[in-house]
């Protein structure tokens, strides 16, 4: 059973890659109206090479368990993916915070079809500036840049 006081946040290393391009590909595949575009080793090369060398990459871990990660570059959050077992328990909330406290600007693109998640970034007080129509992502699907400002 998930136990949310358990759960320690810590940067990530290059040796997590691989639990990292796991949990977002089981993030990704929880959703029915997310497009399957690339591969598990596609995932694994995207964070190994692009995400963990290039953003600022929380991990939450219960145990020794990757349950979530968030990464940001600049005052951009790239990424923020939860083990579908592990939603709704504030470790969202607690990487969103801990890794944007600094920030007065934060910003952000959510899918528009991704309803708890842009529940969640409202809550936070992130507020839509525009909506696009999915020609500039590469899954094809239309979405929102979210803003907030402090």
């Amino acid at each position: 059973m998930s136990d949310p006081a358990k759960v320690t946040l810590r940067p990530a290393i290059g040796s997590n890659a691989a639990a990292i391009a796991r949990l977002m590909r089981a993030a990704l595949g929880s959703f029915d109206w997310m497009p399957v575009i690339h591969t598990p080793a596609e995932d694994l090369a995207f964070i190994r090479d692009i995400v963990l060398p290039r953003q600022q990459v929380t991990v939450a871990e219960a145990g020794k368990e990757i349950v979530g990660f968030i990464a940001v570059s600049g005052d951009w959050v790239e990424q923020l993916y939860l083990d579908p077992a592990w939603t709704g328990q504030g470790i969202g909330s607690r990487l969103l915070m801990d890794a944007t406290v600094a920030l007065s600007v934060t910003k952000l693109h959510c899918f528009q079809a991704n309803s708890g998640a842009r529940r969640f970034y409202e809550h936070h007080g992130f507020r839509a500036e525009s909506f696009g129509d999915g020609t500039t992502n590469e899954e094809g699907l239309p979405d929102i840049l979210y803003v907030r400002r402090r």
